[in-house]
C-alpha cells in the first residue's frame, strides 16, 4: 500500500524550486538522484498493465528508477541481496559492532565523502582483522559484512559503519575454529584506541599525498600545520566503537540485515505530514531513555531536502563490503572450510533465482497471479481499463 506522504511528493512539489535557489551549488549526482525520486513509478518511466488471471482485476504498475537512494526501491534490492547472503550464513551467533567517527572529523567527511568514507571502511575493517588474529584477543581469521551509514535519525551528517561478525574464526594454521565468547567477541576499547591510531594516521598521510577539499569554516585546514594543530584534540578524545550482544540466530541476522543494508536516509513510513510549515516526520532521539525515545520533529521543506541530499553518495562508491573470510574470491573457499570445521554439512547452490525484474505482487482482490496485457513506453499513457461487465466477461469457447 503507496504510503500516504512520500519523499517523491516532496521532491515533485519543492523540488522545482529549490533547484532553482540553489543553481550551481548541487553536484550532479544529487540532481540525478532529485529526478529520479520524482519520476518513480510514474508514467514518465513507462510500465504495464496487468490483469488477475482468475478474477481479472485490473492494475497500473509503472516502472521503479532503481536509484539506490530512493525509498521506493529498496525492497526487491534488498530481497535479491538477501537471497545471495543466506549461503553464507554459518551456524555461530553473529555479533553487531558499529565504528563511528567523532564530530570533528566527520566534517572533514562532509566535504571530501569518497576518500574519508573508503578511509573509514579501510581502518575499520583492519582494526576487527588486526585484533581478532592477535592472540592475547581471538587468535583467528574473522569474516565482515560492513555496511556505511551517513545519517543519524534526524537525517544529520553522521558517518559510521555497521559490522555483522560471526562469533569465531578460523585458526592461522587453518585446522580448527576458535569460537568466541557467548556475549563477548572483542574488547571494544582495544578497537576504538587501534581504529584512532590507524584511521588519524592515514587521514594525514591522505592530506600530504592528495589535495583534499576545504571551504567555508575548515577552509584553513589546507595548511598542513592547522590540519594537524585541528587533529590534536582529536587524538586524546575515545573513539566510539560499540558492540552489541549477539543475534538468537541467523534469521535474525538475515532481519537486521534486511533493515540496515539498504535503508536510505529516510523511509516514506517515518513521514506524518507535509504542509506550509515543512515536513513533519518521526526520529529517534538515542541521547534519551528507551521509553522516550521516539519524538517528532519539523523541518522547512528546504532544510528537509538540504539534509536528504548529503547523503547522496559519490557515483561508483560501495557501500556494502565485505572483509576477511567474506572478501572477494577467497569467500567460497573460506566459507566451506569453516563449515568442515564446524562440522557442518555445505549447502547445496540454490535453484531458486534471484527475484525476477518484473516481480509481481499478488491480486490484491482475490490473491491470484498478475499477468502483464499491456507493455506502455516512456511519457505514455496506457489505455483505459474497459467497463467492469467487459473485465469479467468469460470469453466464449
Amino acid at each position: 500500500m503507496r504510503a500516504s506522504i512520500e519523499v517523491a511528493d516532496i521532491f515533485r512539489t519543492a523540488g522545482p524550486a529549490y533547484r532553482a535557489a540553489h543553481a550551481g551549488r548541487l553536484s550532479l549526482a544529487q540532481l540525478k538522484v532529485m529526478s529520479a525520486i520524482e519520476h518513480c513509478r510514474t508514467a514518465v518511466l513507462g510500465g504495464h498493465v496487468e490483469a488477475c488471471e482468475d478474477c481479472g482485476q485490473w492494475r497500473i504498475a509503472y516502472n521503479s528508477c532503481r536509484n539506490r537512494h530512493c525509498p521506493k526501491c529498496q525492497g526487491a534490492a534488498a530481497r535479491t541481496w538477501l537471497a545471495e547472503r543466506e549461503a553464507d550464513l554459518l551456524p555461530v551467533g553473529y555479533f553487531h559492532v558499529v565504528f563511528t567517527l567523532p564530530a570533528e572529523v566527520a566534517d572533514i567527511a562532509f566535504q571530501n565523502k569518497a576518500l574519508v568514507y573508503d578511509l573509514l571502511f579501510k581502518a575499520a575493517s583492519e582494526t576487527m582483522l588486526t585484533i581478532a588474529a592477535d592472540s592475547r584477543h581471538l587468535g583467528a581469521r574473522i569474516g565482515i559484512t560492513a555496511v556505511l551509514h551517513t545519517w543519524g535519525s534526524a537525517m544529520t551528517h553522521h558517518p559510521h559503519v555497521h559490522m555483522i561478525v560471526p562469533g569465531g574464526g578460523i585458526a592461522p594454521d587453518g585446522h580448527r575454529w576458535i569460537s568466541s565468547r557467548p556475549a563477548f567477541l572483542l574488547p571494544v576499547r582495544v578497537l576504538g584506541k587501534l581504529f584512532r591510531r590507524l584511521f588519524l594516521t592515514r587521514l594525514v598521510a591522505l592530506h600530504e599525498a592528495v589535495p583534499l577539499a576545504f571551504f567555508g569554516s575548515l577552509a584553513h585546514l589546507a595548511d598542513r600545520r592547522a590540519f594537524l594543530r585541528y587533529l590534536a584534540p582529536v587524538r586524546g578524545k575515545r573513539w566510539v566503537v560499540y558492540a552489541k550482544a549477539p543475534f538468537a540466530g541467523p534469521e535474525a541476522v538475515l532481519a537486521y540485515l534486511s533493515r540496515y543494508t539498504h535503508r536510505v536516509a529516510i523511509s516514506n513510513s517515518r513521514l506524518i505530514a507535509f504542509d506550509e510549515p515543512g515536513v513533519t516526520f518521526r526520529y529517534k532521539d538515542y541521547r534519551r531513555d528507551d521509553t522516550d525515545r521516539q519524538q517528532v520533529m519539523t523541518l522547512a521543506t528546504d532544510e528537509f531536502i538540504r539534509r536528504f541530499l548529503i547523503h547522496v553518495l559519490p557515483r561508483g562508491f560501495h557501500r556494502i563490503r565485505h572483509y576477511g573470510l567474506l572478501a572477494g574470491s577467497a569467500r567460497k573457499a573460506s566459507l566451506a572450510l569453516a563449515r568442515e570445521l564446524l562440522g557442518v554439512a555445505t549447502p547445496p547452490d540454490a535453484d531458486t533465482p534471484a527475484e525476477p525484474d518484473d516481480y509481481r505482487p499478488p491480486c490484491p482482490c482475490c490473491g491470484g497471479r498478475m499477468i502483464i496485457i499491456e507493455m506502455f513506453e516512456r511519457w505514455r499513457q496506457p489505455r483505459g481499463p474497459p467497463h467492469a461487465s467487459a473485465t469479467n466477461r468469460k470469453t466464449a469457447p
